[in-house]
């Protein structure tokens, strides 16, 4: 019998808590581990559990050190990447990073949200630092394709300084962005190819 996603993820999950298992697992095995939630093939089907396919290198070298030493608290992460070496971060990161991207929603798009929300990315300069296909590079995340929730709850955090990065630019961005433009934005960005 066939485990479902949730069930191999809350099994990774158990196996990793304990510290000695973190420690000692390879590449190849936390890969498996943030897989079981971030999709097989680095595409989420887990609300809030963004698709990690197609991220840069070295952005999430970036964010899987600020979950080991504790500057992101998400406990989950944060447990996850405990006692990972450099090494084996840098190696989990470009491996991560080979994963494709993943692709937007079949849906048709409503055009005038789209296009209201394109102008506002333009207007506030999404499209220079994600670039001009929201592909993201080097220590900028990819945003083209991501879950919806996720790009949402995110955008949220950071227009509340509650998500920590490693700079304020994202605070400064969204400072004037109100919440239904917000949820424009979201919309827009994860229908981008």
């Amino acid at each position: 019998m066939a485990l479902s996603s949730v069930w191999r993820g809350a099994l990774a999950v158990v196996m990793l808590l304990s510290p000695w298992a973190a420690a000692a697992q390879s590449v190849q095995d936390r890969l498996k581990t943030c897989l079981a939630c971030h999709g097989e093939s680095g595409q989420s089907t887990v609300p809030l559990t963004p698709s990690l396919g197609g991220q840069p290198a070295f952005f999430l070298n970036i964010q899987i050190f600020m979950f080991r030493e504790g500057i992101r608290k998400v406990p989950l992460m944060n447990e996850m990447t405990r006692g990972i070496s450099n090494n084996d971060l840098k190696a989990l990161s470009e491996a991560i990073a080979k994963l494709a991207p993943p692709p937007p929603p079949s849906d048709t798009p409503d055009a005038k949200r789209m296009e209201a929300a394109r102008t506002l990315s333009e207007m506030n300069r999404c499209n220079v630092c994600h670039g001009g296909t929201y592909a993201g590079g080097e220590n900028v995340p990819r945003l083209a394709g991501q879950r919806e929730d996720y790009l949402l709850h995110t955008l949220r955090e950071y227009k509340a300084n509650t998500r920590r990065g490693y700079d304020a630019a994202m605070q400064d961005v969204l400072h004037a962005v109100d919440d239904k433009q917000l949820v424009d934005l979201a919309y827009f960005l994860a229908r981008q190819k």
